[in-house]
């Protein structure tokens, strides 16, 4: 038997053939959950090429093409946007309303009539969820929350498109701001929307490690436009970057309907660029008006402080005059009740013992000397004493009177850590604080 014998069909006669068999097997308009591998936009169609994958080994089970014809691509197209808050694109997961299409010349493929925005919706929440337990099992979720801020935030680095509107915003909102306080920013541009916002950010986010002690925070920010394509910024490993990055990161994505999971592990979230940038204003009013009240109250207590001091002072000075007269009166009155009592002890002497009226006038006049000299040198001692006693000639010798809050110390044990202290010197007061 030859192959003549056997009645053939033509290319086209078999291909019409399995297409009138699927039209009658598989007539109805079919819900298809699928990935979507690649995707090729047009004005007015699109091409699909759908997968699905193993869910243990990633690998794809299943792969077709699929198109959406006009009118349906333009229309399907803005409901996905409305319901999702992004534009449809390859990686994400869709539920698909399609009929089977078999073409003579172009072989099989799906028609799409309908997207299910909400399932996509729900994967995606599904997906965010999964990365937050993951970073929650990792323990690592709050960590750039509990990141202290610094109390001087000046020295911000900016991750952003340096084409962005929002960024613009941000720029003109901190530096022209009413109150004149300054900051330096850096700009490290990434992609803020589209399939290579996980990998530019993430390398943003490595280039100002690198310089982490040049900077007191991070701003993460994209405005300007709608909130489609966010989804880059709910992956593991930017969420890993960010969790545990060395400084506090503030994130205005511009949006504020849902937050990513980028805005969950981040230090601080705000709706737009210019609400970070008044974040940012904000904190440094806040320690500004903070340390202009310290200053008022050590001022206060500094002339609070002087003014109790310098009483006793100037008592000092007015009784020490007045101390060192009465003294120096004290001194002489003794020499002359001993010069009289001498000269009596002479005269008496001279009337009892004539012969030996020389001897005696030397020795009187011997002792009266001596004792003038040692009461004159006690004299001198008590005046030399009252000097160095002096508060004045104690300061000027180079000592010092160390107080905190009005009372001096004399044992370093005395002083903690953040004290302030009130040193006295001769010639003014110096203020310090312990660290």
């Amino acid at each position: 038997m030859t192959k003549a014998d056997h009645n053939s069909l033509s290319l086209l006669e078999l291909n019409r053939l399995v297409k009138d068999t699927l039209e009658k097997a598989l007539p109805d308009t079919y819900w298809v959950v699928a990935e979507i591998a690649s995707m090729s936009d047009r004005t007015y169609y699109c091409f699909l090429d759908l997968v699905q994958k193993d869910e243990q080994g990633n690998t794809p089970v299943a792969q077709a093409r699929a198109s959406i014809w006009r009118p349906f691509w333009p229309m399907l197209r803005k409901k996905f946007e409305l319901e999702t808050g992004q534009s449809l694109r390859a990686g994400i997961k869709v539920m698909l309303g399609v009929t089977v299409d078999f073409s003579e010349r172009y072989g099989f493929q799906y028609n799409v009539k309908d997207l299910d925005g909400a399932y996509t919706l729900g994967d995606m929440e599904r997906r965010r969820q999964q990365i937050l337990q993951k970073l929650t099992e990792e323990g690592i979720i709050d960590d750039n929350k509990n990141l202290q801020l610094p109390t001087l935030l000046q020295r911000i680095a900016v991750i952003s498109s340096p084409t962005a509107a929002g960024y613009q915003d941000f720029e003109r909102q901190l530096h022209d701001n009413a109150y004149g306080l300054a900051f330096r920013t850096e700009l490290f541009a990434a992609t803020m929307q589209g399939e290579t916002v996980e990998s530019t950010v993430i390398a943003a986010l490595n280039a100002v490690a690198q310089r982490a002690d040049d900077f007191d925070a991070v701003v993460i920010i994209r405005g300007g436009g709608a909130v489609a394509d966010l989804s880059g910024f709910d992956t593991l490993p930017l969420a890993e970057n960010v969790a545990q990055f060395p400084l506090p990161i503030i994130t205005g994505l511009g949006h504020e309907r849902d937050n990513t999971v980028l805005d969950r592990v981040a230090h601080t979230r705000v709706k737009t660029p210019t609400a970070a940038a008044e974040f940012l204003v904000q904190h440094q009013l806040r320690h500004l008006q903070w340390l202009s009240d310290c200053a008022d109250i050590l001022a206060t207590t500094a002339r609070d402080f002087l003014a109790a001091a310098r009483i006793p002072l100037e008592n000092a000075a007015r009784l020490l005059p007045l101390l060192a007269e009465r003294t120096v009166s004290n001194r002489k009155s003794a020499l002359m009740q001993t010069f009289s009592r001498v000269e009596r002890n002479v005269t008496q002497q001279i009337s009892r013992q004539q012969t030996t009226l020389q001897a005696l006038w030397l020795h009187a006049e011997m002792q009266a000397k001596m004792l003038l000299q040692q009461q004159t040198h006690t004299l001198q001692m008590a005046e030399n004493e009252l000097k160095i006693a002096d508060p004045q000639h104690i300061l000027r010798l180079g000592y010092s009177i160390t107080r905190i809050n009005g009372r001096a110390i004399t044992d370093a044990a005395q002083a903690q850590a953040g004290d302030t202290i009130n040193t006295t010197l001769s010639n003014g007061t110096i203020t310090s604080k312990i660290l």
